[in-house]
């Protein structure tokens, strides 16, 4: 089962190659997942997609064939305190981790829970270059997920809860994994950060994070042609968190619209004073960091608490 063909078509240069339909990209997508082709011919789609880009057609297919091999999850079930809320939960991925900066996706979790939505996090336990959620999670001892009645358990606690890429969809873990061989990124990554693999009426509240502004436009035309109810901005490092040293630009989408009122412009200026953060990048200075803000003996960065305020008014908007 070839994709020769397909490989002729997006691998002729930046300049040259030519984009796929969405039919073309899921059934191609679909052979990549599958490893129905050869390894050269995966690595051969890696390289030439880093080089031409995804589009959001190209998007909707490959989502489309990483969605049908996910683990299927529960549902959840939120509550406000007061009412059921009309959406499902917040869906995380956490895919770059902390480089320079303290990864504080965790954070966001945890007091996204607090506000009374179930929340899931997914992404890779470890990366040799970078500190994960996952990493982080495990210092702060909260729970990982290897198995959906997990997933059911945590959110019945009210705890939000990770679960590795390899539990969730395996065939796309194992594409992500390619980067260690060939020293790239490749759509996985994107589509990774795409995952919603439950049906529209789950009512599922999406972090959709980029790490370079040229990515935004493709990203927000796919909300709008898939229709998702998505926040959409440049995290920490890649990572679904809002840096904590100051408010990016929020855009709200819901059901595919976007949203001006919910939506944030970014902080303009020069910074007046910097946030207390951790002291270090390390999962244990990070997993501290959290626990000091969520007790409250340090206060929340303004830029996440104006986050978890946005996702909030998105899970309880009708």
């Amino acid at each position: 089962m070839s994709i020769a063909a397909h490989l002729k078509e997006i691998g002729r240069g930046k300049q040259g190659a030519r984009s796929l339909d969405a039919v073309q990209a899921y059934g191609l997508f679909s052979k990549v997942l599958d490893r129905s082709v050869t390894d050269l011919e995966v690595g051969a789609f890696a390289l030439a997609m880093r080089i031409k880009g995804e589009t959001a057609a190209e998007l909707q297919g490959f989502v489309k064939a990483a969605h049908e091999r996910c683990l299927p999850l529960p549902l959840p079930v939120a509550f406000t305190g007061k009412a059921p809320a009309t959406r499902g939960g917040v869906i995380l991925p956490s895919y770059n981790g902390a480089r320079k900066l303290p990864n504080l996706t965790a954070l966001l979790a945890m007091q996204l829970a607090k506000e009374g939505m179930p929340v899931l996090v997914h992404g890779p336990l470890l990366d040799p270059a970078r500190v994960t959620t996952a990493e982080i999670w495990q210092a702060l001892q909260w729970p990982i997920a290897t198995q959906a009645s997990d997933i059911t358990q945590a959110w019945a606690q009210h705890l939000p809860v990770f679960m590795p890429i390899n539990c969730l969809c395996p065939s796309l873990s194992a594409l992500l994994d390619i980067r260690w061989t060939i020293g790239l990124r490749n759509p996985g990554h994107t589509v990774a950060k795409l995952l919603c693999p439950w049906p529209e009426s789950a009512g599922m509240v999406q972090v959709v994070n980029h790490t370079h502004p040229e990515f935004s436009l493709s990203l927000a035309e796919f909300l709008k042609e898939s229709q998702r109810t998505a926040l959409l901005l440049r995290g920490t490092e890649g990572e679904p968190v809002a840096d904590a040293r100051r408010q990016p630009r929020f855009d709200v989408f819901m059901q595919g619209e976007r949203n001006s009122m919910l939506s944030s412009e970014p902080q303009q200026g020069a910074l007046s004073a910097l946030p207390i953060l951790a002291k270090s990048i390390s999962a244990e200075d990070t997993a501290h960091f959290i626990e000091e803000v969520l007790s409250g003996s340090q206060p929340m960065p303004a830029s996440i608490a104006k986050q978890v305020q946005t996702l909030t008014a998105m899970h309880l908007s009708p």
